[in-house]
Formats: structure tokens, sequence, C-alpha cells
């Protein structure tokens, strides 16, 4: 996931959950009250602050070591705080829903995710990306043909 965040002077910030390491991502877990990272990441999809802001405050910790979860506060989060999906997450959801539908021999359940896929991608392009990927791009064309 991506979290962003947006400065003052306009300025986007962008931390990957990628590049968490495993410490950090356990005083996540133990800042938010021992919530497992599956459910962070839930959260995180979900544009919950909390989640938000504990990822911006794990960054925060690695030149402010001493910063305290309880005292980092966002003023302003909902314009400031973003989350997004990456490709691999992409990747991920659409293998998921593939291997289901293949089970289905239907694209309906791919189709219907596309929406909720592309409003969460950084990158739009990547839902099209992994659909190719996937042998599934006319997916991509129907919905784009269906937007003009």
């Amino acid at each position: 996931m991506i979290i962003s965040y947006t400065h003052d002077d306009g300025t986007v910030e962008r931390m990957s959950t990628d590049d968490l390491s495993a410490i950090e991502a356990a005083d996540i877990e133990q800042a938010m009250g021992d919530t497992p990272w599956r459910a962070i990441e839930d959260r995180l999809r979900a544009q919950d602050p909390t989640a938000m802001r504990a990822v911006l405050w794990a960054f925060r910790r690695r030149s402010e070591p001493d910063l305290m979860f309880a005292d980092f506060d966002v003023p302003g989060w909902r314009r400031r705080l973003k989350a997004r999906i990456e490709r691999a997450e992409i990747d991920d959801v659409l293998t998921n829903v593939m291997a289901e539908a293949l089970a289905n021999s239907e694209d309906s359940a791919i189709d219907a995710l596309l929406p909720h896929l592309r409003k969460l991608a950084e990158d739009r392009s990547d839902v099209d990306a992994a659909l190719e990927a996937l042998g599934k791009g006319h997916l991509a064309h129907r919905h784009q043909d269906s937007a003009a």
C-alpha cells in the first residue's frame, strides 16, 4: 500500500508499506492495540485515519525515534492522507478473483471489481496492465469503451 501525505505547500510524500521493516510493522500493530497486520491492511484500504496515521508515524520515527504514537497527530487528515494499492496488490486481487471466475467460467466477478480497483490504485494503468498479464485485457478494453 502507498500512503500519501500532502504537505501545506502541496508537495506529496509517498510511503510504501513494502518499505517497512518487520520491527516497524510490529510497532504499528502494537500502537494500534495489537491489531494484526492483515486487519491493518484492511483498514488502510478502507481509508482508516488511525491506520494511515500509524504508517506515517512509523516512517517519521526513522528521523524522530522518541516520537510517541499517542502524541502524533495529522491535522486535516481527510485532505492530507490517502491510502492506495500498488501493482503487486492489484495482481494478487485479480489472480484470486480470476481463479474463482475460471472455476465458474465467467468474467463478471472481475468486471464488478474493476471500478473499486481503479479507485484504490495508485496508478490506474496498473489495473489494465494486471488484466493484460492475466489474459483478461478484453475487460480493460470493454471498460474503456463503455466509459467513452
